[in-house]
């Protein structure tokens, strides 16, 4: 199954207006410029980042192994033909970012900044192709 066959056209999606690739477009750029630059942060092993890594209880070497995943994660959501495996990736590492500042206690803003980045990544898409949403959305047929 790939993603053709999962986004096949229905004809319970509304049609979308104009603007909502435009917006789709600026919402996608929004997040990947921002885990683009957190990866490159990890990778480069900035200082500020290093330190608040390390309060986390991570360690330098494993900030930039993570750097490193949110990067591949981050290109395989800009390539339209992988852009949903690169959502579920995103997703499966912002919930990380989640469970890690529920456990650290970090605050409540961590915590939905990460799950807000979350949605935007899948917003990104739905406004995209409307065929995601209606997808994400479908209700199973009644019985």
């Amino acid at each position: 199954m790939n993603q053709d066959t999962i986004l096949q056209p229905s004809g319970h999606c509304a049609p979308s207006c104009k603007a909502m690739p435009k917006t789709a477009a600026v919402i996608k750029s929004m997040v990947v410029l921002f885990l683009a630059f957190d990866g490159i942060t990890k990778v480069i092993r900035l200082a500020p980042v290093m330190e608040a890594c390390q309060k986390m209880g991570i360690s330098p070497d494993m900030a930039v192994g993570i750097g490193l995943l949110l990067l591949l994660c981050t290109a395989l959501y800009v390539i339209p033909r992988t852009a949903i495996l690169g959502a579920v990736l995103l997703t499966g590492y912002l919930g990380g970012a989640v469970a890690t500042h529920v456990l650290q206690h970090s605050g409540t803003f961590p915590i939905i900044f990460a799950f807000g980045f979350g949605v935007l990544v899948w917003l990104g898409l739905a406004l995209r192709d409307p065929r995601i949403a209606c997808w994400m959305f479908k209700r199973p047929a009644s019985v």
